[in-house]
């Protein structure tokens, strides 16, 4: 007998390995058509989420079934969430650019990160999940690899006084 959380990675697998096939099926077309403007790339990362069921996120400059509109790429973005430090770190991998290239815009729970050296052109736009201070975001880069943090702002508790009736 299987339960719901097999049979649910078992869908998933089969659905990203057909995206895998037919990807390598538009790569071997742009090798025909003389297309230079590569590397593609595609992937995809699996986390359990906080109730238990797995989590897909998908990275790359290409989708399946798509053909690639631009040379730009999305990075591979992770979000860790620490109630214990109460911040928020998003890291990103964006190599091959310095640190003078990156452009980080933060605005309405969405963080807006780009990036360009040379042949190198990076650009994602990340919802935050969490309610942050955007003036706290501090961020650095190194080796490759940007992290952001932010911190966390608690929930207002309703605002009040408590009546007694006699």
């Amino acid at each position: 007998m299987t339960n719901f959380f097999d049979s649910e990675f078992d869908r998933i697998f089969t659905r990203m390995s057909n995206s895998f096939f037919h990807i390598n099926d538009i790569f071997e077309e742009f090798k025909g058509n003389g297309s230079e403007s590569g590397p593609y790339y595609y992937g995809y990362t699996m986390t359990v989420g906080p109730d238990g069921k797995p989590v897909i996120k998908e990275y790359g400059n290409v989708k399946p079934g798509l053909l690639p509109t631009s040379n730009t790429q999305e990075p591979l973005v992770d979000t860790i969430v620490d109630e214990k430090e109460k911040i928020v770190k998003l890291i990103a991998e964006m190599p091959g650019v310095e640190k003078s290239d990156v452009k980080i815009v933060v605005e309405n729970k969405l963080v807006d990160l780009s990036a360009e050296h040379n042949e190198k052109k990076y650009h994602v736009k990340v919802p935050l999940q969490h309610k942050v201070d955007e003036n706290s975001a501090k961020a650095s880069y190194k080796n490759g690899v940007l992290q952001i943090i932010f911190k966390l702002i608690e929930e207002e508790k309703p605002k009040g006084k408590t009546v007694e009736v006699e």
